[in-house]
């Protein structure tokens, strides 16, 4: 099942005794979509795939700038369901795309339009996002119909490729046909909650069941007889990992945009502003370098069933470092006078979404080496001290700049304890690896 066209490029090339003959053929022409070979050497991200994931930074700044401004107002529900939906929303979208995509690129000119349809797709469904909050903010229903055109356009160009693959690849039809069929079940699910227009609680109560067939259909697909799609293991981590440096990037333009009216209300730099730029940029450098501590790629290769709790786990990773800088763009708006909350629901902003990230990296550390010693077990002891510390100096009247600076050590315990003594411990476990295979 392997495509040899898409692995070719867009040049035959031949050897000769007189030297290397380059034949010239149609750029992006229709290729037979027959999966990639997950064995491929030197796979790695294309142009298109990280031009797609650019709609997506807009994204994830849309939601985190609506939660900074819901939590400043002090509406605490509206802050946190509206954005856990709308990160879910936006996540999960390329969660389908980029698994599809690790197996079945192609990269001819009918692919590349069905990424453009979704790309227009995550454009409508972030135009969306501001609805969405203002009706969850309400006591009216819930207001998600802009989100539910984004999808049914992204699932347009979806369900094409599902059906192409299909039709192209016999031996992984009923695997290719099971992911098609669910979206459009989910999906006509999510517009038949649009129409109906409920509630907060229950729209809430409803959407999760629709997101657990979500979940639940990749897993059905997957492991059907017929075997799962041939996904590889390099191209996807990569692909993972690049969506984790956008949103990083994205908390700190959230922070510098706040940062520089903070910076032109004092006109100049004071030590509340330069405070939290140290703060938004080491805690920035700090969960980067404990995100690349791991390597998942042996663990994938090896035991292929285990990127289910890996992948889905990474919706946390995501989550998480967009609220962090939602959290920092809180701490802006206190220190701008323009918050409704106090110095330790400020600090708490910051601190809570810090400690999901560390906890879901380990949780996915052992999710995929199934590894848990006294080494780790210290580092979570550290690491929710280091959590501890800044919301009992919020408590106790210290500065927020403060306490954040102080919180900019809880992802580097990680890291410290992976730099001094850990890569021992991962080299181990990589040996052991290879040894049980």
């Amino acid at each position: 099942m392997v495509n040899d066209e898409a692995s070719l490029g867009y040049h035959s090339v031949t050897l000769d005794p007189e030297g290397v003959t380059v034949t010239a053929e149609a750029p992006h022409r229709i290729r037979t979509m027959r999966g990639r070979d997950p064995r491929e050497s030197h796979r790695a991200s294309t142009p298109l795939e990280l031009l797609y994931d650019l709609t997506f930074a807009v994204a994830f700044g849309v939601a985190g700038s609506q939660l900074a401004h819901y939590l400043a107002e002090g509406h605490f529900q509206t802050a946190t369901s509206g954005f856990l939906f709308a990160m879910w929303a936006i996540c999960w979208t390329w969660v389908n795309f980029s698994w599809f995509a690790s197996a079945f690129d192609t990269d001819d000119w009918a692919y590349r339009l069905a990424v453009m349809v979704q790309m227009v797709g995550v454009i409508i469904l972030t135009l969306g996002l501001p609805v969405m909050y203002t009706s969850f903010d309400g006591t009216g229903s819930v207001n998600n119909g802009t989100m539910v055109l984004g999808y049914v356009v992204m699932r347009v160009g979806m369900v094409y490729l599902w059906l192409r693959a299909a039709r192209d690849c016999p031996e992984l039809r009923s695997t290719c046909l099971t992911y098609a069929g669910c979206l459009v079940v989910a999906q006509v699910g999510w517009i038949a909650l649009a129409f109906v227009r409920v509630d907060r609680p229950t729209f809430l109560v409803l959407g999760f069941i629709l997101m657990v067939i979500e979940l639940v259909g990749p897993v059905i697909a997957e492991t059907r007889k017929a075997g799962g799609t041939p996904w590889h293991a390099h191209h996807i981590a990569e692909r993972y990992s690049l969506l984790t440096i956008i949103t990083l990037g994205e908390g700190i333009i959230g922070t510098v945009a706040s940062l520089s009216v903070l910076v032109e209300l004092d006109h100049g730099w004071t030590p509340e502003a330069f405070g939290l730029a140290f703060a938004g940029i080491a805690l920035t450098l700090g969960m980067w370098w404990g995100y690349f501590a791991v390597d998942p790629i042996p663990a994938l290769e090896a035991h292929r069933d285990r990127s289910f709790g890996w992948g889905y786990g990474h919706l946390l990773i995501f989550t998480a470092i967009a609220a962090t800088g939602a959290g920092l763009h809180v701490a802006a708006y206190y220190l701008e006078h323009q918050s409704h909350l106090s110095a330790f629901l400020t600090v708490l902003a910051v601190v809570f979404p810090v400690g999901l990230f560390v906890m879901t990296l380990f949780g996915l550390y052992y999710q995929l080496y199934r590894q848990f010693d006294l080494l780790h077990g210290m580092l979570l002891v550290l690491t929710m001290i280091a959590l501890a510390v800044p919301l009992v100096m919020a408590a106790s009247g210290v500065a927020v700049q403060w306490c954040l600076m102080v919180l900019c050590l809880a992802p580097m315990v990680t890291v410290i304890g992976y730099e001094g003594w850990g890569h021992r411990h991962m080299a181990a476990v990589l040996a052991n690896l290879q040894t049980s295979d």
